[in-house]
């Protein structure tokens, strides 16, 4: 069994651990091989490229880096074998995720794509969606945009104001998304719009799949505090897509919603948490290097994220296991926990830089400083643009304060808040 190539599509892997031995360790030695000898040649520059902050890293490189992966067959793992994918088990995508972030391989860039949309079109899309959209996920020619927030709608999704009208054979949209990410580098975006006039909240929403390269699109890149634009505003005016690129029946789009946000909470979480661990022991290295490891009270702060860290990891996989009850609940403290944990890395690693975090890129990246970002911006060390970027971990994605409210209110049964 350990002679068949496990990056060949062919192969379920979930089948293929069931019936060998030492699957786990012969599974993690493949994927460790691989990635040895593939990040080599003008791959071996995207190391650790693309991260928190830094998404307009060399992103052609990385997308030409994603389609590689998925021509050997290690993209969408999870995947059902019959959607394109590998029937990967939890075990083995937490392997994979692992071993990826132990070879500092570079970031995704189709994150949005296999991770939450893919899913979500196996849960809820009809066939003729799944025949038509899943492939180019998997081989990674299509990218795609989430477009849920609003200037009015951000944790509040509810609060949603874009609408989206049957005309004929069109949905025709009009309205405006905000926080866009990557929707400049995107062919497609999944929209949440009012499909029922007159609705409020939860109802009357439907779940579209509309095509961003159309006149009815425009897209206006915002600049960050980092300097960079990886986020965007988009504006739909009298955009169009096709009647039948609704996924569910109008008015459930609330439900498909929800639904992808419990995939983006769950396994797409273990990429994130382990490059986490590469931030943290690159700070704990750094803090070794220049002394301040030293100081008991820089010490004490990295050994709390640690423990910090190994309480996420812990989490995600109870959750991924199904050993919590509540998936609401679940997804929100998962939220909270990483949200508030890599924003306080972003404070302890300024800290342990020092004084030089102040003033420009710190002496302390041995020249991994951004080279690529506008000339126009002051340039960001690694550390200064990871302190930045993880102020919004705590409102992106779903506020603390919603996040709270919705374990008081669905998972205690607290009163609701009142609301003005």
């Amino acid at each position: 069994m350990t002679s068949i190539n496990l990056a060949d599509r062919s192969v379920d892997l979930g089948e293929w651990a069931a019936r060998t031995e030492n699957a786990a360790d012969v599974f993690a030695g493949a994927v460790r091989d691989w990635l040895d000898e593939n990040l080599v040649g003008h791959f071996a520059e995207l190391r650790g490229r693309g991260g928190p902050g830094s998404e307009h890293e060399y992103f052609e490189q990385r997308l030409e880096w994603d389609r590689h992966l998925a021509a050997a067959g290690w993209t969408c793992l999870g995947w059902p074998v019959e959607h394109g994918g590998r029937g990967a088990t939890i075990e083995q995508r937490i392997i994979f995720h692992r071993e990826y972030a132990r070879a500092n391989a570079p970031a995704r860039v189709n994150h949005l794509g296999e991770e939450l949309l893919g899913p979500t079109i196996i849960e809820y899309g009809t066939p003729e969606q799944q025949k038509r959209f899943l492939p180019p996920i998997v081989d990674v020619t299509e990218l795609w945009a989430q477009g849920y927030s609003e200037p009015g709608a951000g944790s509040d999704l509810a609060a949603v104001a874009t609408s989206a009208a049957l005309d004929g054979d069109h949905w025709v949209i009009n309205g405006q998304k905000i926080w866009t990410s990557l929707a400049h580098l995107s062919q497609w975006c999944f929209v949440i719009a009012r499909t029922e006039k007159g609705s409020a909240r939860h109802r009357g929403l439907s779940f579209l799949l509309v095509p961003l390269d159309q006149d009815g699109v425009t897209i206006r890149p915002i600049q960050q505090i980092t300097g960079t634009s990886e986020f965007n505003e988009v504006f739909f005016d009298d955009a169009v897509t096709d009647a039948d690129l609704i996924v569910g029946d109008p008015g459930e789009g609330w439900k498909v919603a929800m639904g992808l946000l419990q995939f983006e909470r769950g396994v797409s979480t273990l990429g994130q948490q382990v490059g986490f661990r590469r931030e943290l022991e690159s700070i704990i290295d750094l803090a070794r290097r220049n002394g301040s490891i030293d100081d008991p009270e820089i010490a004490a702060r990295l050994r709390r994220a640690k423990v910090g860290l190994t309480v996420m990891e812990a989490n995600a996989q109870r959750t991924l296991a199904g050993d919590i009850v509540s998936a609401t609940g679940a997804a929100s403290v998962t939220k909270l926990l990483w949200g508030n944990w890599h924003r306080d890395l972003g404070e302890l690693a300024v800290a342990v830089v020092g004084a030089p975090s102040l003033i420009g890129p710190a002496a302390t990246t041995e020249g991994r400083a951004n080279d690529i970002r506008d000339p126009e911006h002051v340039e960001l060390d690694e550390w200064q643009r990871l302190l930045l970027f993880t102020r919004a971990d705590t409102i992106y994605g779903g506020s603390n304060e919603v996040q709270r409210n919705i374990i008081a209110e669905r998972v205690l049964g607290l009163p609701r808040e009142a609301r003005a």
